[in-house]
């Protein structure tokens, strides 16, 4: 209807329950339907209620409100509006000596002209969303895991769309269960395995839901076979990025890992606020999340090393928009191996701590291009370390990783490299240390992407062998760890990082097919959606990482970093094998540089691929 004509509907509806309401105040207070009093005090009461109650109910606002998304909000305003409408009405009968209703009649005026107008709201809304409505088999059936606010929310969003059927609640509280909200049953958890076949979808409304309770909830409900998904964050609903019902699928990072330990306040800040920090291979996955956190405790200045030119371009132009007062970020484009470039950027920019995250990470590539790995890995180290020490920087930080623990491939051995030219610096003013740890989830060449676009075009995922597990971290985690360590760095130790359990990565793939809704492909389930191909360890690949090499961790006053005192190498027999190793480098000479490799860490041995790839090349 034309607003007009709804709001004419309205008055009109309203102009007959006026005198209604005055009318049974009268009878249900003398029990008769004219007595005497309403026969001498009508002749006003009724007109003055028309005059009196159209001008008020007009000046606010009770014809303005849409009829289908009236609330108890509007049955209290309209409380309101009656309330003084019949106070108005007492005070001209006083103030013109009137003939007056009995004393109680006013109160049950009141009540029955709030009850009238609100039920005719209430009932309208309802028709008009009556008359939207689909049929009950067109609407997706729910069942609404969590009765607390969120879910009665998500609930009310819900009917109000028309989309989805609420069967029930879920809750883990007993306090709840046999109870119900506007109709709807709340039960405990195990009703979902009875009722799996009359749902379409089980829909988590718990925004502060944990992460190991929602990877349980999760793993008891793929059991059953429904498709579930969650209402957005807290943060997401109440910044105004969603709403409460704008529903999406459960992502696997959001299972994996432990639920987030606080930091500790007095671990973040100190050796950064006020100072000059560089981060080499601020581009990268771990890189550009340090200069994100760094950023937040307001150093001085902040130097952005990177030597991919869009990589930098996007961490520039993202922490730009984020700068706190006072705060300057410098960016820097060029290779932390070129030592020009690394001693004039830290002397023009009075560099006092460094994180060195430059290195290149992916096994394969790096396997199958050992000499731009050493070359980025092992000789960027080097350089830095040398620069950091003569310019009189305060601490340097390298980023490290599990595979260099015992390695396996030639990425893992130049990490390993790398821990060494560290261990290896003299004493000075300047303080290093490492921090070691494992996968960190949403990085590039991470399995879950990988993996995720697997499942989007239809499959199969390829996995190397049924057995490998890896530990998983976030990569925000992970980088507000390593602020953490770079504070309880004493100078020369490994600091490790507690990864939480190890998950097996033909569980993960599983899971994710599960979580996108479908069913996986084998010989049990033929007609599956998603199968699962193994295709072999990669060269040079490991079916678990650990993180200790031959030293015994020590606890910290942080309950998720430790500390290990490792073997290390004499600076008179590194530095000249590292001199060779460049030369070698330099020159083009595969063999060469991979043999010195194996002598400085002789845990990891050449294999024969590198020489077919050579022959390959050579073809």
């Amino acid at each position: 209807m034309a607003p007009l004509q709804r709001r004419l509907l309205l008055i009109a509806v309203d102009a007959l329950l006026l005198p209604l309401g005055v009318w049974l105040s009268f009878w249900l207070r003398l029990a008769h339907p004219f007595p005497p009093s309403f026969t001498a005090a009508g002749w006003w009461l009724l007109p003055a209620t028309w005059l009196i109650a159209f001008p008020l109910y007009a000046f606010s606002g009770q014809y303005k409100g849409l009829t289908r998304y009236v609330g108890s909000r509007a049955l209290y305003q309209l409380a309101l509006r009656n309330g003084l409408l019949v106070l108005m009405l007492m005070a001209c009968g006083w103030v013109l000596r009137l003939p007056m209703p009995p004393r109680s009649s006013w109160l049950l005026l009141w009540l029955l002209l709030t009850g009238f107008t609100g039920a005719v709201r209430f009932g309208l809304r309802d028709v008009l969303l009556s008359l939207q409505s689909k049929p009950r088999q067109a609407l997706t059936r729910v069942a609404i895991y969590g009765a607390g606010d969120a879910g009665v929310q998500l609930m009310a969003a819900l009917r109000l769309f028309n989309s989805h059927s609420v069967e029930f609640f879920v809750d883990d509280d007993p306090a709840l269960w046999q109870r119900s909200i506007n109709g709807v049953s709340i039960a405990p958890p195990n009703i979902l395995q009875r009722r799996a076949e009359g749902l379409d979808q089980v829909l988590l409304a718990i925004p502060s839901l944990t992460r190991s309770r929602r990877r349980q909830i999760v793993d008891a409900l793929q059991e059953s076979g429904i498709l579930v998904l969650q209402i957005p964050s807290m943060e997401e609903i109440t910044s105004g990025r969603a709403r409460i019902n704008a529903l999406r699928p459960i992502q696997v990072e959001e299972l994996l890992g432990r639920d987030p330990v606080p930091p500790d306040p007095q671990l973040l800040g100190p050796g950064i606020a006020g100072a000059s920090v560089c981060v080499t291979g601020a581009g990268g996955s771990i890189g550009s999340e340090l200069c994100r956190q760094i950023l937040t405790l307001k150093p001085r200045r902040l130097v952005l090393m990177e030597r991919s030119e869009p990589s930098l371009y996007a961490i520039h132009q993202e922490l730009s928009g984020l700068l706190p007062v006072g705060v300057e970020v410098v960016p820097v484009l060029g290779s932390a191996a070129q030592a020009p470039l690394v001693e004039r950027c830290f002397k023009e920019q009075c560099v006092e701590v460094v994180f060195h995250a430059a290195a290149y990470k992916h096994v394969p590539l790096v396997e199958a291009n050992p000499l731009a790995g050493l070359a980025n890995n092992v000789l960027s180290t080097r350089v830095v370390c040398d620069v950091a020490r003569r310019c009189g920087s305060r601490q340097l930080v390298l980023i490290s990783t599990d595979k260099a623990v015992r390695p396996t491939n030639v990425m893992g051995a130049s990490k390993r490299l790398a821990e060494l030219v560290v261990q290896a610096q003299p004493p000075g003013p300047t303080r290093f240390a490492m921090v070691r740890f494992g996968n960190v989830l949403g990085s590039s060449g991470s399995v879950v992407p990988l993996f995720r676009r697997q499942i989007a075009a239809g499959g199969p995922i390829t996995l190397t062998h049924p057995e490998i597990i890896r530990y998983f971290m976030t990569i925000p985690e992970a980088a507000q760890l390593v602020l953490q360590a770079a504070v309880l760095a004493e100078g020369g130790e490994v600091l490790l990082l507690e990864m939480g359990d190890p998950v097996r990565i033909k569980t993960l793939a599983e899971q994710m097919v599960r979580l996108s809704g479908l069913s996986l492909k084998d010989a049990s389930n033929p007609n599956g959606d998603i199968e699962i191909v193994y295709t072999g360890l990669r060269p040079g690949e490991k079916l678990y990482e650990e993180l200790l090499i031959d030293a015994k961790s020590e606890p910290t006053s942080h309950p998720l970093i430790f500390r290990a005192q490792e073997r290390a190498l004499q600076p008179e027999q590194l530095w000249p094998q590292l001199d060779a190793l460049e030369d070698a480098i330099n020159q083009q000479d595969g063999p060469a540089a991979l043999a010195v490799l194996n002598d400085l860490v002789p845990e990891w041995q050449p294999q024969k691929f590198h020489n077919k790839q050579s022959e390959t090349s050579t073809k």
